[in-house]
């Protein structure tokens, strides 16, 4: 199977900077993380297409990762796009509003904290969106914390850290004014 898998920064790939006592987007940690799992029958190419924080993108952004979707859709049984948390609905939407008909499964995923850190849920995120990037039918979708989401219609949920459907955000709303 030939996986196309894109970076674009996010806090995924944020890295501490002693010297300025910063996290910043500088190099992708997804070669490393793809080291540590045995991936036996992938062919993958990694793409890196950009290295920022998702708050700092703009449509010129999201115009280049989906020529990069648009180029890669020919030569990949599935694509997958490293993203930031904060406006990955966003670049997912657009997405769909571009490719209607996708004949592969196209996934965005990422994680809540960085690799680099004790507690990231980047290595779960990317292991299961490389899964999912094999069962998962023609589409759009955000893989994160054992769901997979279909797009149009995926928000992230601020208050517990995932992300859901727009349905779920009202049920789950609509439960608590009850309450």
């Amino acid at each position: 199977m030939k996986i196309t898998i894109l970076t674009t920064g996010g806090t995924i790939d944020k890295t501490y900077d002693e010297h300025a006592g910063s996290l910043r987007n500088e190099r992708t940690v997804l070669d490393t993380i793809l080291k540590s799992l045995r991936l036996p029958d992938l062919f993958i190419r990694h793409v890196a297409v950009m290295s920022k924080d998702s708050l700092e993108m703009v449509d010129a952004d999201r115009e280049l990762i989906l020529r990069e979707v648009r180029a890669a859709l020919p030569v990949s049984d599935a694509i997958i796009i490293v993203h930031g948390t904060d406006t990955l609905s966003k670049t997912g939407e657009f997405i769909y509003q571009n490719i209607q008909d996708s004949t592969i499964p196209i996934i965005l995923t990422g994680a809540m904290r960085p690799y680099e850190f004790r507690d990231s849920d980047a290595l779960q995120n990317i292991t299961e969106a490389l899964f999912a990037a094999k069962v998962a039918s023609p589409g759009i979708y955000a893989v994160m914390h054992n769901r997979l989401l279909s797009f149009p219609g995926v928000v992230k949920d601020r208050t517990s850290l995932t992300f859901r459907t727009h349905e779920e955000i009202e049920k789950i709303s609509t439960n608590e004014t009850k309450v």
